[in-house]
């Protein structure tokens, strides 16, 4: 029954797609709709918004789905341009998998802020290289302890998929990691609000705080 719902669904989506551009001026106007969007969203990620500085430089972010839950994660030490393109395809093609129209948030902590309270080594750590190396390593630990469903596996070059095995993992995130307890603690605690806070009453897609922000696509009028 389940695969029946499911191949029923698939089928009504790609008729309603059908619909949509199922002439130039249609189509023309599917496009205008999505970049809209997108845009809107870019803009609700990364500039000011109620009080809360823009999103500049180095983040972990991560999309919460409906009935999923947290389902990517992923840094960058460019949010201004990572998560403008966030909803149309960057990132794994998460855009191109989940259309942000029906994501459910977007938790974004710009690291670098909570740096000051570490201890000294921690601070030598994440500024090295520039904090490649520790975003990489939040990232990695985040996907550790959260288990989002969209990072558990990779693509092959045949078409298929195989599980990552991030417990076993030596890559640079990885190894990091261990450097940085602190940090992770940081970013965990404001990642654990930011993941439970509701959604503004006033309609407001964005709720800013001086640690992070979330963002909640539904809301985007």
């Amino acid at each position: 029954m389940a695969d029946e719902v499911w191949t029923d669904a698939y089928g009504a989506w790609l008729k309603a797609l059908g619909d949509l551009t199922g002439s130039a001026d249609r189509l023309m106007e599917w496009q205008n709709r999505r970049y809209l969007f997108a845009h809107r969203l870019g803009q609700l990620l990364t500039m000011p918004h109620s009080g809360s500085a823009a999103v500049k430089g180095p983040v972990v972010y991560g999309v919460q789905l409906p009935g999923v839950g947290l389902s990517y994660v992923g840094q960058t030490r460019s949010s201004e341009r990572r998560l403008r393109d966030l909803a149309v395809g960057e990132s794994h093609h998460l855009g191109n998998t989940v259309p942000p129209e029906i994501w459910e948030r977007v938790i974004v902590v710009p690291w670098p802020q909570l740096v000051g309270g570490l201890p000294e080594a921690e601070q030598k750590v994440a500024a090295h290289g520039a904090g490649e190396e520790c975003g990489l390593a939040l990232e990695h630990r985040l996907q550790m302890v959260a288990k989002p469903v969209l990072n558990a596996r990779k693509r092959t070059n045949e078409g298929e998929w195989r599980e990552r095995d991030l417990a076993g993992s030596k890559s640079r995130g990885a190894l990091t990691a261990r450097q940085l307890p602190t940090l992770f603690s940081l970013v965990w605690e404001v990642w654990q609000r930011l993941s439970v806070m509701p959604a503004p009453g006033d309609g407001d897609p964005v709720v800013g705080l001086p640690e992070g922000r979330v963002v909640f696509p539904s809301l985007i009028a």
